[in-house]
């Protein structure tokens, strides 16, 4: 028989930490792990599958945001109270950090040099990247529809009930190709504090417009939402 006792609120901590670790640890081992001419494509998959199976696994019990950005977007539709969003923030970012831990472990124990490894997969601007407009324009626009579609398959009365990890997974993996060749492709404040602590003080000085600008998107997706596509009436 199912538990159809509603998930206390531990256990909705605990899923977003274990789905943020999933997401973490699957987009930042690929994109260590493979080279400049096939990261985007499968850094981009690897982001996509991995939210995918993370948010059938745990979804049904916290929502499966498993992204800052993502709650606060949520908090602003009305879907959730804005008093769970710091909570879920916290979680989300504990996630990330013990899956960039692991990987952490990994690379040093193959004697590689840690830094230099986490400041290539890490989200930045200028120098290797594209101006800092230019990468807070994209990462506001890319997490702004984001979440409309979050926010749409996931209303009540979608058609697409059941199978919205599916599209949520591969309209993120769409956003990486995107977003990978002018900046790494946040899209997450927890993926990207989570390689830039590691990385050194380039990405660590850099990493606010990672929270700012998803955030931004988020909230203009969260707070338009209802009135651009919500049921009427």
């Amino acid at each position: 028989m199912a538990d159809t006792t509603a998930p206390s609120y531990t256990r909705r901590l605990v899923a977003e930490v274990f789905g943020t670790f999933v997401l973490v640890f699957g987009v930042i081992g690929v994109a260590l792990n493979y080279g400049e001419e096939a990261k985007p494509l499968v850094v981009g998959l690897a982001v996509g599958i991995a939210v995918l199976g993370a948010a059938y696994a745990v979804g049904h019990i916290s929502g499966g945001h498993f992204n800052p950005a993502v709650s606060f977007g949520v908090a602003a539709a009305g879907r959730m109270p804005w008093k769970d969003v710091l909570p879920y923030s916290i979680a989300q970012i504990v996630g990330g950090l013990l899956a960039t831990l692991v990987h952490f472990a990994i690379v040093a124990s193959a004697g590689g040099d840690v830094p230099a490894s986490f400041s290539a997969v890490s989200n930045g601007y200028d120098g290797a990247f594209a101006p800092l407009v230019t990468v807070i324009v994209v990462e506001i626009a890319v997490t702004a529809v984001f979440l409309w579609i979050i926010l749409g398959v996931t209303a009540e009365g979608s058609t697409t009930a059941g199978f919205a990890p599916i599209a949520i997974g591969l309209s993120l993996a769409l956003f990486h190709f995107i977003a990978i060749p002018v900046d790494n492709a946040s899209l997450n404040p927890a993926r990207s504090l989570a390689t830039a602590v590691f990385g050194g003080g380039v990405p660590l000085g850099q990493v606010w417009v990672f929270f700012v600008a998803p955030i931004v998107g988020a909230l203009i997706a969260g707070f338009t939402w209802k009135p651009l596509f919500g049921r009427k009436g």
